[in-house]
Protein backbone atom coordinates (compact mmCIF):
# COMPACT_ATOMS: atom_id res chain seq x y z
CA UNK A 1 0.00 0.00 0.00
CA UNK A 2 1.47 3.36 -0.96
CA UNK A 3 -0.94 5.78 1.13
CA UNK A 4 -0.64 4.16 4.56
CA UNK A 5 -0.81 7.03 7.70
CA UNK A 6 0.32 5.15 10.39
CA UNK A 7 0.35 7.31 13.51
CA UNK A 8 -1.42 10.60 12.74
CA UNK A 9 -3.76 12.50 10.13
CA UNK A 10 -1.04 15.55 9.10
CA UNK A 11 1.58 13.15 9.00
CA UNK A 12 2.76 12.44 5.23
CA UNK A 13 1.99 9.01 3.71
CA UNK A 14 4.36 6.17 3.60
CA UNK A 15 4.64 2.76 1.38
CA UNK A 16 3.35 -0.18 4.20
CA UNK A 17 2.66 -3.48 3.83
CA UNK A 18 1.15 -6.50 5.89
CA UNK A 19 2.82 -9.63 7.19
CA UNK A 20 1.49 -12.62 8.69
CA UNK A 21 0.32 -12.42 12.87
CA UNK A 22 2.18 -15.78 13.34
CA UNK A 23 5.49 -15.06 12.05
CA UNK A 24 6.55 -12.66 15.49
CA UNK A 25 7.32 -9.34 13.51
CA UNK A 26 4.89 -7.28 15.33
CA UNK A 27 5.17 -6.16 18.48
CA UNK A 28 1.10 -5.38 19.44
CA UNK A 29 -1.67 -6.36 17.60
CA UNK A 30 -4.46 -4.06 16.73
CA UNK A 31 -7.43 -5.24 15.44
CA UNK A 32 -10.23 -3.21 13.51
CA UNK A 33 -13.62 -4.64 13.30
CA UNK A 34 -16.44 -3.51 10.74
CA UNK A 35 -19.78 -3.47 12.55
CA UNK A 36 -23.20 -3.58 10.51
CA UNK A 37 -25.20 -3.18 13.30
CA UNK A 38 -26.56 0.56 14.94
CA UNK A 39 -24.41 -0.03 18.14
CA UNK A 40 -20.50 -1.07 17.34
CA UNK A 41 -20.22 -1.92 21.10
CA UNK A 42 -22.23 -4.56 21.14
CA UNK A 43 -20.02 -6.99 19.05
CA UNK A 44 -16.98 -6.28 22.30
CA UNK A 45 -17.97 -8.95 23.79
CA UNK A 46 -18.52 -11.59 21.05
CA UNK A 47 -15.08 -10.75 19.66
CA UNK A 48 -13.18 -11.70 22.93
CA UNK A 49 -14.98 -14.57 23.08
CA UNK A 50 -13.50 -15.59 19.95
CA UNK A 51 -9.84 -14.24 21.01
CA UNK A 52 -10.19 -16.62 23.82
CA UNK A 53 -10.83 -19.44 21.54
CA UNK A 54 -7.97 -18.61 19.52
CA UNK A 55 -5.56 -17.57 22.34
CA UNK A 56 -6.52 -17.42 26.16
CA UNK A 57 -3.47 -15.57 26.42
CA UNK A 58 -4.47 -12.34 24.73
CA UNK A 59 -6.21 -9.75 26.46
CA UNK A 60 -8.58 -7.27 24.90
CA UNK A 61 -8.09 -3.97 26.10
CA UNK A 62 -8.04 -0.13 24.89
CA UNK A 63 -11.40 -0.95 22.82
CA UNK A 64 -12.87 2.50 21.11
CA UNK A 65 -14.78 3.47 18.13
CA UNK A 66 -12.98 4.72 14.93
CA UNK A 67 -14.77 7.89 15.49
CA UNK A 68 -13.23 7.76 19.03
CA UNK A 69 -10.24 7.19 17.74
CA UNK A 70 -9.51 10.02 15.24
CA UNK A 71 -10.96 12.15 17.88
CA UNK A 72 -8.30 11.69 20.08
CA UNK A 73 -5.33 11.61 17.20
CA UNK A 74 -6.92 15.24 16.32
CA UNK A 75 -7.32 16.64 20.12
CA UNK A 76 -4.35 18.17 20.56
CA UNK A 77 -4.90 19.87 16.44
CA UNK A 78 -8.60 20.92 17.26
CA UNK A 79 -7.53 22.42 20.26
CA UNK A 80 -4.78 24.86 18.81
CA UNK A 81 -7.19 25.74 15.99
CA UNK A 82 -9.98 26.66 18.42
CA UNK A 83 -7.05 28.59 20.16
CA UNK A 84 -5.74 30.29 17.21
CA UNK A 85 -9.23 30.72 16.21
CA UNK A 86 -10.05 32.78 19.08
CA UNK A 87 -6.86 35.19 18.74
CA UNK A 88 -8.39 35.44 15.68
CA UNK A 89 -12.08 36.90 16.70
CA UNK A 90 -10.01 38.84 19.03
CA UNK A 91 -7.98 40.68 16.56
CA UNK A 92 -11.06 41.15 14.35
CA UNK A 93 -12.80 42.88 17.02
CA UNK A 94 -10.05 45.04 18.08
CA UNK A 95 -9.44 45.71 14.42
CA UNK A 96 -13.15 46.80 14.40
CA UNK A 97 -12.58 48.99 17.50
CA UNK A 98 -9.40 50.47 16.46
CA UNK A 99 -10.57 51.60 12.80
CA UNK A 100 -14.38 52.96 13.99
CA UNK A 101 -11.65 55.24 16.70
CA UNK A 102 -9.55 56.35 13.88
CA UNK A 103 -12.26 57.08 11.42
CA UNK A 104 -14.41 58.96 14.02
CA UNK A 105 -11.26 61.06 15.16
CA UNK A 106 -10.78 62.00 11.38
CA UNK A 107 -15.05 62.74 11.47
CA UNK A 108 -14.30 64.84 14.77
CA UNK A 109 -11.38 66.60 12.81
CA UNK A 110 -13.24 67.56 10.05
CA UNK A 111 -16.31 68.56 11.30
CA UNK A 112 -15.65 72.45 10.02
CA UNK A 113 -14.99 71.14 6.78
CA UNK A 114 -18.17 68.95 6.86
CA UNK A 115 -20.45 71.82 7.85
CA UNK A 116 -19.12 73.88 4.93
CA UNK A 117 -19.87 71.09 2.35
CA UNK A 118 -23.20 70.91 3.74
CA UNK A 119 -23.76 74.86 3.86
CA UNK A 120 -22.53 75.24 0.21
CA UNK A 121 -24.91 72.28 -0.87
CA UNK A 122 -23.43 68.61 -0.48
CA UNK A 123 -25.89 66.46 -0.11
CA UNK A 124 -25.79 64.13 3.14
CA UNK A 125 -24.87 61.28 0.52
CA UNK A 126 -21.78 63.01 -0.58
CA UNK A 127 -20.45 63.58 2.62
CA UNK A 128 -21.41 59.61 3.79
CA UNK A 129 -19.56 58.81 0.95
CA UNK A 130 -16.14 60.82 1.47
CA UNK A 131 -15.80 59.32 4.95
CA UNK A 132 -16.61 55.92 3.93
CA UNK A 133 -14.21 56.41 1.30
CA UNK A 134 -11.55 57.21 3.63
CA UNK A 135 -11.91 54.60 6.27
CA UNK A 136 -12.75 51.90 3.27
CA UNK A 137 -9.21 52.89 2.04
CA UNK A 138 -7.25 52.48 5.24
CA UNK A 139 -8.82 49.21 5.86
CA UNK A 140 -8.16 48.58 2.07
CA UNK A 141 -4.50 49.34 2.42
CA UNK A 142 -3.97 47.66 5.82
CA UNK A 143 -5.38 44.48 3.72
CA UNK A 144 -3.03 44.09 1.10
CA UNK A 145 -0.27 44.57 3.39
CA UNK A 146 -2.31 41.91 5.50
CA UNK A 147 -2.46 39.21 2.80
CA UNK A 148 1.24 39.82 1.90
CA UNK A 149 2.64 39.08 5.32
CA UNK A 150 -0.05 35.87 6.24
CA UNK A 151 1.09 34.51 2.47
CA UNK A 152 4.44 34.99 3.72
CA UNK A 153 3.06 33.32 7.31
CA UNK A 154 0.86 30.46 6.37
CA UNK A 155 4.11 28.30 4.49
CA UNK A 156 5.36 28.25 9.02
CA UNK A 157 1.95 26.75 8.94
CA UNK A 158 1.85 23.94 6.18
CA UNK A 159 2.99 21.31 8.50
CA UNK A 160 -0.12 21.83 11.28
CA UNK A 161 -2.68 22.03 7.92
CA UNK A 162 -4.04 18.69 7.00
CA UNK A 163 -5.72 18.59 3.31
CA UNK A 164 -5.04 22.63 2.84
CA UNK A 165 -3.38 24.45 0.82
CA UNK A 166 -1.62 27.10 2.91
CA UNK A 167 -2.39 29.58 0.10
CA UNK A 168 -6.05 28.09 -0.08
CA UNK A 169 -7.71 30.86 -2.35
CA UNK A 170 -10.84 30.37 -0.39
CA UNK A 171 -10.20 30.91 3.03
CA UNK A 172 -8.02 34.14 1.62
CA UNK A 173 -10.72 35.40 -0.07
CA UNK A 174 -13.65 34.48 2.83
CA UNK A 175 -11.12 36.42 5.44
CA UNK A 176 -11.12 39.28 3.04
CA UNK A 177 -14.59 39.86 2.94
CA UNK A 178 -15.09 39.78 6.34
CA UNK A 179 -12.32 41.96 6.71
CA UNK A 180 -13.73 44.54 4.53
CA UNK A 181 -17.70 44.17 5.98
CA UNK A 182 -16.12 44.98 9.65
CA UNK A 183 -14.10 47.99 7.87
CA UNK A 184 -17.45 49.48 6.52
CA UNK A 185 -19.54 48.98 9.39
CA UNK A 186 -16.57 50.31 11.53
CA UNK A 187 -16.82 53.07 9.37
CA UNK A 188 -20.91 53.52 8.84
CA UNK A 189 -21.50 54.61 12.18
CA UNK A 190 -18.73 58.16 12.02
CA UNK A 191 -19.85 58.26 8.36
CA UNK A 192 -23.63 58.67 9.32
CA UNK A 193 -22.55 61.14 12.13
CA UNK A 194 -20.67 63.41 9.76
CA UNK A 195 -24.24 63.87 7.62
CA UNK A 196 -26.13 65.16 10.87
CA UNK A 197 -23.60 67.93 11.16
CA UNK A 198 -25.15 71.22 11.75
CA UNK A 199 -23.52 74.11 9.05
CA UNK A 200 -23.90 76.50 11.35
CA UNK A 201 -22.25 75.03 14.74
CA UNK A 202 -19.91 73.49 12.67
CA UNK A 203 -19.08 77.27 11.09
CA UNK A 204 -19.03 78.45 14.77
CA UNK A 205 -16.59 75.71 16.20
CA UNK A 206 -13.88 77.67 15.74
Amino acid sequence: MADVKQHALNEPARPGYFVPYAQGLISSLHLVIRSSGDDPASVVESVRKTLARQDPELALHDVRSMQDYLTGSIASSRFETLLLAAFAVLALVLTAVGLYGVVAYGVALRTREFGIRLALGARTGEVLALVLRGGIGLAGTGLLLGIAAAAFATRLLAGALNGVDPLDPMTFGFVSAALLAVAVLASYLPARRATHVDPIRALRCE
